[in-house]
């Protein structure tokens, strides 16, 4: 039996009937028969029509297998490409000057091909300003300067 996977939420679950429901469309409009696209695809029939209703189990080498025999296996290069939300973090941890005019460009380029609009994140704290009083996080540096730092004893541990 195979491996259990994490239950998808519903809205990924939406996501993933679309997309197969748009490898169905691809298929019809080539005028493919589903038992053809499947061995070319190097699956079986059910295996397809699990593909085609968006099925979770179905592993994403077979989604791309698919994608193959419809000539649009390309399309996976898109995926996740934009990633801005990790941009975002990335540049979150940028410090001052750091943050060049190209980051910014790039920020905004992101924004314009996602559609979406990306706040301009605060500038992180320096390590003399309060942290608590404005809400976020202190800096490592900082945090390992409250640690003491601990004596190495002369004793040997025993392992046994």
């Amino acid at each position: 039996m195979g491996r259990k996977t994490a239950p998808l939420l519903p809205i990924a679950e939406e996501r993933l009937r679309r997309f197969g429901d748009r490898l169905r469309l691809a298929r019809l409009r080539r005028r493919l028969p589903a038992s053809q696209v499947a061995e070319r695809a190097g699956m079986t029939p059910m295996t397809l029509r699990n593909l085609e209703r968006g099925g979770s189990g179905v592993t994403i080498g077979a989604y791309l297998a698919v994608m193959q025999v419809l000539g649009i296996e390309k399309d996976i290069d898109l995926l996740a490409q934009a990633d801005p939300v990790g941009r975002e973090l990335q540049d979150a941890r940028l410090t001052g000057p750091a943050r060049t005019a190209a980051q910014e460009q790039q920020r905004n380029a992101v924004a314009a091909q996602t559609g979406k609009k990306i706040e301009k994140s605060p500038a992180p704290l320096t390590d003399s300003e309060d942290w608590t009083v404005q809400g976020d996080f202190i800096s490592a540096d900082a945090l390992a300067a409250l640690i003491k730092p601990t004596v190495p004893s002369n004793k040997k541990v025993r392992r046994g």
